[in-house]
């Protein structure tokens, strides 16, 4: 017979108000989040569940469940799959748009990568208090699309550039120009990125809950992805790759699988999200 005596503490929440595109990221770490805790994740991101746990937001605006999960999962693990293919000694990356993704954990790029993680000051600022710090990573807080983001970037090495969840809410003209950018600045190189079609762009701006809900709103849809090779000098299309041939729908009932895989025969659905990768 005794008595028992114990404390706890929690670390503490970082209050966030954001909104718009900035927004955006916090639903996609939610459900990231989501995806970890369910008995069979598809990406098992334990940083994003950590990182909302220590948010101050409600995440019950956007209105989404677990079910809304499992095209951010699929999405991350392409590009997972694709970074760590690229990813060389002697490089740089560019992770644009990064917000609150810990691309940088899950993939453990090798020594001898100059890795930049990008994105809006408010967001690096929440960003590097939740996320440990490393020697092979910098933050750098800036627009994407500010002129001089690549001025203090050393030049004379390779890059990989990753925009998860960007392009689409740039404006064609901004896009472009950072896509030029950055060739021009770097001597070679691989870009992966997801897109929308412009069909995609308007049923996200009308349908899609993160989007809605965050009070943001789309604006790029590439509809055939080899128009960038003629857009940006040197841009070479190396694969495009849809949500309909995600090894993860083998998870889905028979008809669900069968409907969704006949469905990536269409081009116009096929096309409505899906993922670009290019070298130059």
């Amino acid at each position: 017979m005794r008595l028992l005596r114990f404390s706890f503490e929690h670390e503490p929440r970082e209050k966030v108000e954001l909104t718009g595109a900035q927004a955006t990221m916090l639903a996609t770490v939610y459900l990231r989040a989501l995806d970890n805790r369910s008995d069979h994740p598809m990406l098992g991101d334990r940083w994003a569940d950590e990182a909302v746990q220590r948010i101050d937001f409600d995440f019950s605006k956007f209105k989404m469940s677990s079910r809304n999960a499992a095209s951010v999962a699929m999405r991350a693990n392409v590009i997972d799959g694709w970074t760590r293919e690229a990813l060389q000694p002697g490089m740089t990356v560019l992770h644009l748009g990064c917000g609150l993704d810990s691309r940088f954990e899950r993939v453990a790029p090798p020594e001898g990568v100059d890795w930049y993680d990008v994105d809006q000051p408010d967001v690096i600022d929440l960003r590097d208090k939740l996320f440990p710090a490393s020697p092979h990573r910098r933050t750098i807080g800036s627009s994407v699309t500010a002129p001089d983001l690549l001025d203090e970037i050393p030049g004379d090495q390779p890059v990989l550039v990753i925009a998860e969840g960007l392009v689409m809410y740039l404006s064609e003209e901004d896009g472009l120009a950072l896509l030029r950018r950055i060739t021009h600045h770097f001597p070679s190189g691989e870009l992966i990125f997801d897109a929308f079609s412009t069909l995609g762009v308007r049923l996200s701006n009308r349908f899609n809950p993160a989007v809605v809900h965050a009070g943001a709103r789309l604006h790029w849809g590439i509809d055939n992805p080899k128009d960038l090779e003629t857009s940006v000098p040197g841009l070479k299309l190396v694969t495009e790759w849809s949500f309909t041939d995600a090894p993860e729908l083998d998870r889905y009932p028979a008809p669900m699988r069968a409907a969704l895989r006949a469905s990536g025969h269409i081009t116009a659905i096929r096309r409505m999200g899906r993922m670009l990768r290019y070298r130059f």
